[in-house]
């Protein structure tokens, strides 16, 4: 049986490392052993971004105890004090295996259970669904980590490119493919990326859940598949390209939500017009209509089409489709630069409701509509919808 095991792993491990999947032509992995001094990428260095990978889970503990919390208070970070549900088994047993939003019948069931009254079952399950979400001060740790991890990126990526000739003519990214030599700049560019997008994917279980999670996950999936194969097959100056064209947008929103965070309103507005510019032209200009033409387009006048240029190009439409997902969310964030808005909500991020609310609008929301006239304490009736603030 282990016999057995053992070859069909041998098959497959033969079949997935066939060099006809991978390269065009007669070109195959021992083009890219080193020789005469000249040093090119290993399918073996990825091991190492295991290591780093832990690393950046370990700096970032210490990061967002220390370094995280000095920025917080220089930029007056405030977190509300919330009003935690009061202790009620029957409504904590509902609330964890059956739902964390009754409906109106089950309120009255819960009504009859408890003896509260369907606006302090509300109010319970409201306090209830705000402990549940993470507070302000742990949004802007999350956030801060990434904003000084995506600049930093930023800035070596570009001191790293900044001399190479295919920066400005991409197809130059092609010339002598694949025997591309392996530069120290690049080496590290591709394992600390490779490693931090790894950290994130480690940590994704404690991170902030936002309305985009699972786009998230197949976000950071594609990209850290897309790194390890344009590693493996020597895809090194596409690669580097790509990442950079990333990085520069992904700090500046960041940091607009480390302000938004601080109640900085004006600040994160502007660095979030910014922000959606470079993202527009960047991810939905540069990446599709330079980098994708040069990796789509371009190799065919070169070499045959092979599996290992479709696999490629495949992980970078599914990017591109995750880059057309997150600015329709941008788009959506402008409108609040309209009259009447004075901040940038994060459309991905989970409200906290407050005790404030109109109970009887939500009461209203589950019986049948009331004629028109005021309500009870003489207030008429609102959409206390438009007029909500995330954090």
């Amino acid at each position: 049986m282990s016999s057995l095991s053992t070859r069909m792993l041998s098959r497959l491990s033969e079949w997935f490392w066939n060099e006809r999947l991978w390269f065009p032509g007669d070109l195959g992995w021992a083009d890219l052993e080193d020789r005469d001094g000249l040093t090119y990428a290993k399918t073996s260095d990825l091991w190492v971004t295991l290591p780093i990978a832990l690393a950046f889970l370990i700096i970032r503990q210490i990061f967002e105890r220390t370094l995280a919390i000095q920025m917080a208070a220089a930029l007056g970070v405030k977190e509300k004090i919330r009003v935690r549900a009061t202790h009620n088994p029957t409504l904590e047993s509902y609330f964890r295996i059956t739902s964390k939003n009754p409906k109106q019948s089950e309120i009255e069931s819960l009504g009859k259970k408890t003896g509260y009254s369907e606006r302090q079952i509300l109010r319970w399950f409201r306090r209830r669904r705000n402990q549940e979400r993470p507070n302000k001060l742990k949004k802007f740790k999350e956030a801060s980590w990434r904003f000084t991890f995506y600049l930093l990126a930023f800035i070596a990526g570009l001191a790293a490119l900044i001399d190479k000739p295919w920066l400005y003519k991409m197809e130059e990214m092609w010339a002598g493919f694949p025997m591309l030599t392996l530069l120290p700049s690049q080496y590290w560019y591709y394992m600390i990326e490779l490693g931090f997008y790894m950290s994130l994917l480690f940590s994704v279980a404690s991170d902030v859940k936002r309305k985009d999670f699972k786009e998230q996950i197949v976000h950071h999936v594609a990209t850290i598949l897309l790194i390890s194969f344009s590693w493996c097959v020597n895809y090194i100056r596409a690669g580097t390209l790509i990442m950079l064209v990333h990085d520069a947008s992904d700090y500046l929103l960041e940091s607009a939500k480390m302000f938004n965070y601080a109640g900085w309103r004006k600040a994160c507005n502007y660095i979030f017009i910014v922000f959606a510019a470079v993202f527009i032209i960047t991810r939905l200009v540069i990446f599709p209509f330079w980098i994708l033409h040069c990796t789509w387009v371009y190799p065919v006048t070169v070499y045959p089409p092979f599996f290992g240029y479709y696999f490629f190009n495949g992980l970078l439409f599914v990017l591109q489709c995750l880059h057309i997902f997150w600015a329709v969310l941008i788009l959506r964030m402008a409108i609040k630069f309209l009259p009447g808005n004075n901040i940038v909500e994060d459309e991905r991020s989970d409200r906290e409701e407050t005790d404030s609310e109109d109970d009887e609008n939500a009461l209203e929301g589950r019986k049948a509509p009331v004629k028109n006239g005021p309500v009870q304490n003489g207030h008429p009736p609102l959409n206390n919808n438009h007029h909500r603030k995330t954090e």
